[in-house]
């Protein structure tokens, strides 16, 4: 079975668990007085249905899988999975369980880690600061780039899985992000972030206008151009750096950028966002068992399915 073969299948069933995704949007809106405003959602979904008929397209007009039809059919995922998830962080936020930020510093404490000095530490630098808030701002770019890089590469399989993992990874930290909600380390150890002017935690401070607001059932109408991570922990920063490096290892010349820019990104996101070192850390955990739980369905998913059962015999080859 070939590597476009296999990454068809599990780009196609991948559908399933979005489906569910969706189902879930619907149900949370129902059940709440959360709404989502109409024209906030008109410029994502019409570039996801643009993305798909690209994507299905191709493939029927010349009868294979082309380099275009991954393309375009990753893409579209992505951009269908995060207009869903996004405003499903709200609503999970919106079950307002007590806050954690004591317990989850205090575990910072016991394991000999200065969140304060570490802050101080980044400040004192305007070099590694600006570094770092390049990092930190460095969550989107991959996205774009990873379904044109890996197709033109032909690691077709490898960027099926990543969606797959993207998808898993962001399941489970709004999932847990819901029974552990915080507000971060400035609130809880009394620090102003205008105090480190050097790299303000942007982040944190989207985080600091909408969460509460949530919470207070304030924040109910949705507007999907301006909502933003309301997740502590665990952090999907950290995740992310996770899951970029290692969709990226196959192609040999992007490593080093891939290492150094998340590097970047993971050493900045206890300032950036205001997360405890904790946060980090677990969000390292759920991207590397995301990953093996992704590798682990698209081995299974795949194995023993003739290429005749995907497209027909003579339109099977890769462009």
């Amino acid at each position: 079975m070939t590597d476009a073969h296999a990454a068809w299948r599990l780009f196609t069933l991948t559908w399933i668990p979005v489906a569910a995704l969706a189902l879930a949007l619907a149900l949370g809106l129902a059940l709440t007085g959360f709404s989502i405003k109409p024209q906030s959602a008109m410029f994502p979904a019409c570039s996801a249905l643009l993305f798909a008929a690209i994507c299905y397209g191709s493939v029927w007009l010349s009868g294979r899988y082309q380099r275009v039809s991954f393309v375009f059919g990753s893409a579209t995922q992505l951009v269908v999975i995060t207009l869903l998830i996004t405003p499903l962080t709200y609503i999970a936020a919106a079950a307002s369980m007590p806050l954690q930020d004591a317990n989850l510093a205090a575990l910072d404490r016991m394991l000999g880690l200065d969140w304060r000095g570490y802050v101080a530490f980044v400040n004192r630098s305007p070099q590694l600061s600006a570094f770092f808030a390049l990092g930190y701002g460095m969550i989107s770019w991959p996205i774009f780039s990873i379904p044109v890089l890996l197709a033109m590469q032909r690691h077709f399989g490898r960027l099926q899985q990543f969606t797959l993992a993207f998808l898993l990874t962001l399941i489970a930290t709004t999932v847990i992000s819901t029974l552990v909600p915080a507000l971060g380390a400035y609130h809880q150890l009394g620090i102003r972030p205008e105090d480190y002017s050097h790299f303000p935690p942007l982040g944190y401070l989207d985080q600091l206008r909408d969460f509460p607001l949530v919470r207070d059932g304030s924040l109910r109408d949705l507007d999907l151009m301006r909502l933003v991570g309301i997740i502590t922990f665990p952090s999907f920063h950290s995740a992310a750096c996770v899951l970029y490096i290692w969709v990226f290892w196959p192609i040999w010349w992007m490593r080093p950028a891939a290492v150094i820019v998340e590097s970047a990104m993971l050493l900045a996101t206890p300032v950036g966002g205001g997360h405890y070192f904790v946060d980090v850390f677990a969000g390292i955990g759920i991207a590397a068992l995301a990953i093996a739980a992704a590798r682990s369905i698209s081995e299974r998913v795949t194995r023993g399915v003739a290429p005749a059962m995907v497209l027909p015999e003579a339109a099977v080859a890769a462009e």
